[in-house]
């Protein structure tokens, strides 16, 4: 995934040793990197995106599974969460066949327009089938994919405390030895440094924050996200700076602070709130940052000042 990861876990007597763990766990994220990287030709999803429109072809019950996750995360917010962006990040520059951050005119956005479209994707039996020539980016989902694949195999060696975090996106389960909870800090969102915004105790949940602070270019003195808005093709341009979502779900909790994210600070947090999200927001203003958080946020970690 082009990042790192990290696992902490409190050893017992039953639990195989660190080197066999390690062992497991890269087995676990070299598997998810063959089947579902954008970065490699030969993966299974990159050999599936250079399919033409009305092919189809067998895929792991990974793959299957992130693609029926984003189709209800897509159905959910009327497609503002869209597996299958990727041209437009490569359009803008961001994504892996990008050619440099250019903006493009408005008909250039409009054909690839025509590539993109989570409704082209289907499921059949053990295939995916697309309708349309789509290319399909886990990206918004695959890590908090990843932290519970390898969570659930932690568990399964019969670690029962633990924090694993890959490529930001984290879940924790259980105390430290001394019966401390494990912290994780939501980052301001700065781009000179790193500050804690809020300081949050994790157990049996997943945190997963997105943001626009740092992977961005200016051109002409206006600022483009790489967060791109599904259903106009374009950047998306409100105050929201970044959001973080805490669920038992990890997978979720990742797909779901990207659709917050391309939402924005008003749409977001009253999705959030109709679906009882734990979710806490963080908005420009001026050239200040206010936060607001969703009851089932505050209900989790307290309304608490900022950190």
């Amino acid at each position: 995934m082009g990042s790192t990861y990290t696992v902490k876990y409190v050893a017992h007597a039953d639990v195989p040793a660190k080197e066999q763990l390690q062992r497991e766990i890269e087995t676990i994220l070299a598997d998810i990197d063959q089947q579902m990287s954008t970065y490699r030709s030969d993966s299974d999803i990159e050999v599936f995106n250079a399919l033409p429109a009305g092919s189809c072809k067998s895929m792991p019950a990974g793959i299957l599974e992130l693609v029926e996750a984003g189709q209800r995360l897509s159905d959910d917010s009327d497609g503002a969460f869209d597996l299958t962006v990727e041209p437009l990040l490569n359009l803008w520059g961001f994504g892996p066949q990008g050619r440099g951050e250019v903006v493009p005119t408005a008909e250039q956005i409009a054909d690839t327009m025509q590539r993109v479209g989570q409704r082209h994707l289907r499921i059949d039996g053990e295939q995916l089938c697309k309708d349309a020539a789509v290319e399909v980016d886990f990206n918004s989902i695959a890590a908090g994919y990843a932290v519970d694949k390898v969570s659930a195999r932690l568990e399964a060696a019969g670690v029962q405390s633990y924090l694993v975090e890959i490529t930001g996106e984290l879940r924790a389960e259980g105390r430290k030895p001394d019966g401390s909870a494990w912290r994780v800090a939501i980052e301001a969102p700065r781009d000179n440094e790193r500050v804690a915004q809020r300081i949050i105790e994790l157990d049996g949940l997943g945190v997963s924050t997105s943001g626009d602070y740092r992977n961005y270019f200016e051109r002409d003195g206006k600022r483009y996200s790489h967060t791109l808005d599904p259903l106009t093709g374009a950047p998306i341009e409100h105050r929201l700076a970044a959001v973080t979502v805490v669920d038992k779900s990890t997978l979720r909790a990742d797909g779901l602070s990207t659709l917050l994210m391309v939402l924005g600070p008003e749409r977001g947090l009253a999705y959030a709130t109709q679906r009882d999200i734990a979710a806490f927001f963080v908005i420009h203003e001026g050239q200040e940052f206010i936060s607001k958080s969703t009851e089932a946020f505050d209900e989790l970690f307290g309304a608490g000042a900022e950190q």
